[in-house]
């Protein structure tokens, strides 16, 4: 079996050489970006469901309520 002495950092997603014996630090932006990767399903899908709460009961209601708010505040 083929080991490749590159390994991703589970953290940030950075090939890491594993034969360096150099300490990694993760860069916060590229967290953030990694954290985005991972969750690019629940983003591209976040409208749809929306859309769909918005037609349920409770979505129709909570539309309701905050039209009403916002004609109340002006």
């Amino acid at each position: 079996m083929f080991v490749s002495r590159f390994m991703p950092c589970g953290r940030c997603g950075e090939s890491l050489d594993l034969a360096e014996a150099v300490p990694h630090e993760c860069a916060p932006a590229r967290v953030v970006d990694f954290q985005m990767f991972a969750l690019r399903d629940d983003v591209a899908a976040f409208e749809t469901r929306f859309e769909a709460w918005l037609q349920s009961p409770s979505g129709r209601f909570e539309a309701w309520l905050a039209g009403r708010h916002v004609r109340r505040s002006h």
